[in-house]
């Protein structure tokens, strides 16, 4: 993808316009490309028999949206040129927007995925996101991860909990949680993501990246930022004529 000088309104645009369905089809998508071919898991398959490499185990990963343990029959899009490609090559998100003046993580439940932009507007790294569900059983309702702009407040270790999910009592692991708004958060899901928005709320991400962003790039409120934690946009699930708006609930 080219690098473009798009400001945060053009991302914007360019995500609450993709198909309320894309969540859902982002490999099928992937497997109408030339680029691509989709393979289906048989039995006995891991991705460790599928891609022994490292490198292309995880852009393929990353690509699906997914790092649940294979089972057979899950249908996977894989680059024909994986082994030269670069995860980057991949990214929903643009290369370069205007600079903000300030560190910036974008979260598409759409495209199923996030992003984190330095000072600069260059994009430094991006992964797969699990936001809220559009439907919840234990809870008998929808529970999006809510739409907006915010601010990281409170940062967790390797040991945050939930302390709503499972009902009653909590107890889910949500490790490197980072909270942006009331209950919903920023977290590892240890289980794995499993290629559709399934929380409760929070936005789930590989435990490896949650760690990155926790340590390495999203800070608190502090004195050095004006106690402003870094600012956290989450886009919405489907473009603005849409009247499908269900209601969302906090926390994993």
């Amino acid at each position: 993808m080219p690098k473009r000088g798009l400001g945060i309104g053009m991302i914007v645009v360019c995500l609450i316009f993709l198909p309320a369905t894309y969540a859902k089809t982002i490999t099928q998508n992937f497997c109408k490309l030339s680029d691509f071919k989709c393979i289906r898991v048989k039995r006995h398959q891991s991705w460790e028999s599928l891609f022994p490499d490292d490198h292309d185990r995880d852009i393929v990963k990353r690509i699906n949206r997914l790092n649940i343990e294979l089972y057979p029959g899950i249908l996977l899009a894989v680059p024909k040129n994986l082994s030269t490609s670069n995860i980057m090559d991949f990214s929903p998100f643009p290369l370069k927007v205007d600079p903000q003046d300030e560190k910036l993580v974008i979260v598409s439940p759409a495209a199923e995925a996030w992003a984190a932009y330095d000072v600069d507007g260059t994009l430094i790294r991006w992964g797969p996101a699990s936001a809220g569900a559009n439907y919840c059983r234990d809870i008998g309702k929808p529970c999006h991860t809510h739409p907006g702009s915010f601010r990281v407040f409170t940062l967790g270790s390797s040991n945050c909990i939930s302390h709503k999910f499972p009902l009653p009592n909590g107890g889910a692991p949500m490790p490197y949680c980072m909270y942006f708004n009331n209950g919903q958060a920023l977290h590892g899901e240890p289980n794995g993501l499993p290629g559709y928005n399934a929380s409760h709320g929070c936005v789930r991400l590989y435990v490896n990246d949650a760690e990155w962003l926790r340590y390495d790039f999203i800070e608190g409120p502090n004195p050095d930022n004006d106690y402003r934690g870094t600012q956290v946009i989450v886009e919405p699930y489907y473009p603005a004529s849409s009247s499908s708006s269900p209601d969302e609930d906090d926390e994993e």
